[in-house]
């Protein structure tokens, strides 16, 4: 069996559709650049897309990994998340190597992003698809004559059975900024993460893999050269403050997003920057 990639549209809006030789699935929006769906091979999605999203070509879809660049969240004075999950991306690579299928989006800055913030940049995004793992890696390209700083994160929402039963190992001990207290710094003593009410943690500093148990279901998630884990959830009343978000959705998702944030990346003219986070199911 060979892969298959195909464009189309969803919601009138312009797809990927990928299905590797071994039988993983994967859905990729070129609005946004964002990965929206991904099935391992003999498995059941592991990425959460809401019902309600929005699809009208302007608005960032909810869901799925969109892409923050050049700045996370409201964290400077840019459009919450920045400038391209509310852009369309284009398709400039695809090709299949041991059994894998690898896609390469890219966009760039324009008269639009100028108008709003004033440097010249090149972004790609390399998708690869295998059958018990989603890599994705993020570039950027400095394309004009004076540095840039950005910050950035792939805003990875990640599907549970159960929130309350879903435990994330591997952040005991280290730091994070507690935006649910005011910013407040605060260290993690506990050996797993159990979530029962909002969270919108900054861990620090996380220097090795993760794993997230969801009701048996092992998600190990690693990433390079992003420095930040951003850990999220509105609980109830904020998934009520949602419009594209069902009320009980919150029980449904886990955002763990490789992140660049306490530390802005400083880019010289020509100069580029990358980082990657890979999730792999467990045996």
């Amino acid at each position: 069996m060979k892969s298959t990639i195909s464009t189309t549209t969803q919601h009138d809006q312009p797809v990927i559709q990928v299905r590797t030789a071994d039988g993983a699935e994967a859905t990729i929006s070129l609005f946004g650049g964002q990965v929206l769906h991904w099935q391992p091979a003999g498995g059941r999605p592991c990425l959460y897309l809401s019902e309600q999203a929005t699809y009208d070509g302007k608005t960032a879809i909810r869901g799925g990994v969109p892409v923050c660049f050049p700045q996370f969240a409201a964290q400077g004075p840019l459009p919450r998340h920045g400038l391209v999950r509310t852009r369309t991306w284009r398709l400039v690579g695809q090709r299949e190597i041991d059994r894998q299928v690898m896609l390469t989006l890219a966009i760039d800055s324009d008269d639009d992003t100028l108008a709003v913030w004033p440097y010249l940049f090149s972004l790609e995004l390399t998708i690869n698809i295998g059958a018990r793992r989603l890599d994705m890696e993020l570039e950027v390209t400095n394309t004009g004559a004076d540095a840039l700083e950005f910050t950035a994160a792939l805003h990875t929402y990640l599907r549970v059975g159960e929130v309350e039963l879903a435990e994330l190992h591997g952040l005991k001990g280290l730091s994070y900024t507690d935006a649910c207290d005011g910013g407040t710094r605060k260290t993690d003593p506990m050996p797993a993460l159990q979530v029962d009410d909002p969270i919108d943690r900054i861990y620090h500093d996380v220097r090795r893999p993760l794993t997230l148990d969801d009701n048996g279901r092992t998600l190990q998630i690693e990433q390079e050269n992003f420095s930040d884990v951003v850990v999220w959830n509105p609980w109830e009343a904020g998934a009520a403050a949602l419009a594209d978000l069902p009320d009980r959705d919150f029980r449904r998702m886990l955002c763990v997003e490789a992140a660049m944030v306490k530390a802005p990346v400083r880019l010289a003219a020509d100069a580029q920057w990358w980082g990657r986070q890979s999730l792999i199911i467990g045996e």
